[in-house]
This record gives structure tokens, sequence and C-alpha cells, in this order.
């Protein structure tokens, strides 16, 4: 049986480590709600975009972030593969958010305060009603510091950009593994050394590497640690 006081989880970690498939599964696994957080700036870097709003400008950005409105909703039998389903003002952007051109601009449009802000305030409230897996890349340090298992998930930049090139291919996408990978490597430049809330694992959180590993392993080998005694060895 899993512990009773585990009602939240938090997933950090960088683009493509595998944190979203994880969390996904392990949140059906436990019968949780799976809130992948990245999407909400995803889908403010495609609004940016499609309203032709300068990513660089971070006051309209910011402007824009405490505006639209943005809905997450588990995915409800459509077959195209998606996990879950975006709105913005009622528009279903699901699959626009992980065109390369978003990939381009997230990382930039998520380093600004005020977007942070709005955001972390939204998932707070997600957070406060328990029975969540929640990932991102401030989970553990801004969003839910008080969150009772923190997990960081990485892999090699390489293994990483690997993944990138073939979701993009499976899309559709033309897609080049030495451009991807120099994007992954800026964007792990990015969010490590941006001012507020950079990309870094909580003082407490567990790290795994799943460079070689199965989501379906790391998820087992999580689970088993929920089921572990209060006071028992991670």
């Amino acid at each position: 049986m899993v512990k009773k006081q585990i009602s939240l989880i938090a997933i950090d970690g960088p683009a493509a480590s595998g944190k979203s498939t994880v969390g996904r599964l392990l949140a059906e696994k436990l019968h949780f709600l799976y809130l992948d957080t990245g999407c909400m700036y995803r889908a403010i870097t495609w609004a940016a975009l499609q309203r032709g709003i300068d990513v660089a400008d971070e006051t309209a950005v910011t402007q824009l972030a405490r505006n639209i409105q943005i809905d997450i909703y588990p995915a409800r039998g459509e077959a195209d593969g998606r996990h879950y389903t975006v709105h913005v003002d009622g528009q279903d952007i699901t699959w626009g958010l992980r065109t390369p051109a978003v990939d381009a601009n997230v990382s930039q449009v998520s380093s600004y305060l005020g977007v942070r802000r709005e955001m972390v305030k939204r998932q707070r409230a997600f957070g406060q009603r328990g029975a969540v897996v929640m990932v991102g890349r401030d989970i553990g340090t801004v969003v839910m510091p008080e969150a009772p298992l923190k997990l960081y998930i990485t892999a090699s930049s390489a293994e990483r950009a690997r993944r990138r090139t073939h979701d993009r291919q499976a899309q559709g996408h033309t897609a080049d593994y030495g451009d991807i990978l120099a994007d992954v490597q800026r964007r792990d430049e990015i969010d490590s050394n941006r001012e507020h809330s950079p990309l870094r694992p909580a003082a407490d959180a567990i790290l795994i590497d799943s460079t070689d590993r199965s989501p379906v392993e790391i998820v087992d080998a999580i689970f088993q640690m929920l089921k572990e005694p209060v006071n028992g060895n991670r």
C-alpha cells in the first residue's frame, strides 16, 4: 500500500529527460491528477507567437500571461495520441505546444518573473488539492517546496536530443539531430542560469538518471519507494 502521507509528488528535470512520461505513468498508477506545468509556459509562448507578440518583450508577454485563460483536461478518448488537452481561451492548442517554434522560445518566456509568478499561483492551487503528480522545472524548489516526495529526473544531453529528434519526426516535423542537440544545450544554459527559479534539484530531491532506463522501469522503482516505511531508506 502507498504511504498515506504522500499526496503530492514533485518531479523536476531538464527538457526531454523523460520526466513528463514518468510523471504521467506514475499518476495513472496512483490514480492521481497529472499536471505537466511546462505546458502552461508553452501555452503562453504559443499564444505570443500566434498573436505577433515579440517574445523578447517581457512586459507584453507578462501581460499576456495574466490575461489568457489556460485550461488543462485529461485526454478524453482522442485518437491522436495526446496525454492531456490544453485550451487557450477555449481553443484546443494541444499539438501546437510541441512545434519547433515553441521549443525555441519557451525558455525565454518562462524566464520572466511576472510570467512565473502568475503560473506559480495557478500551479499551487492545483497542488493544494492533493493527489497530484506535478511535473516541471521548479516544482520542488519554488512551486511546492513542501511536497513530501521530490524527484529530479535527468539524462545526458545526447540522449535527450535523440529523444526530441525522434518525437519531432514522429509528429511529421523536419528534425536534424545536431541542431536539436545544440538547442537542448542552449535551453539547459538558459534554464540553469536564469535569475528567477533556475533549474536545479531541491536539496532533498531524489536524483534519477533516465539515460539508460525506460520510463516503466523508473516508475516501478518510484512505486517501490512509496511502499517503504516512513523512515525507510529511499
